[in-house]
């Protein structure tokens, strides 16, 4: 599977998660429990940041650090 395309909006988490595994380590690592969450195919990156109240840029660059090391 390609890389998800993280400037997408609308990327359900349930596909990040499926293109990328390990990116389920990154919000786990925040206590964000979306990777398993019922919600994931509707969600995306900016609403789970609105959920555990995240800085969506931050988060967004931690994950893109450890998806470009993995």
């Amino acid at each position: 599977m390609s890389k998800p395309d993280f400037d997408d909006p609308d990327l359900p988490l349930a596909d990040l998660f499926a293109a990328s595994p390990l990116a389920a380590a990154a919000f786990l690592a925040r206590g964000m429990l979306c990777p398993g969450c019922p919600i994931a195919p509707f969600h995306a990156i900016t609403d789970a940041c609105l959920e555990y109240d995240l800085d969506e840029d931050e988060f967004r660059a931690d994950l893109e650090i450890l998806l470009s090391e993995g």
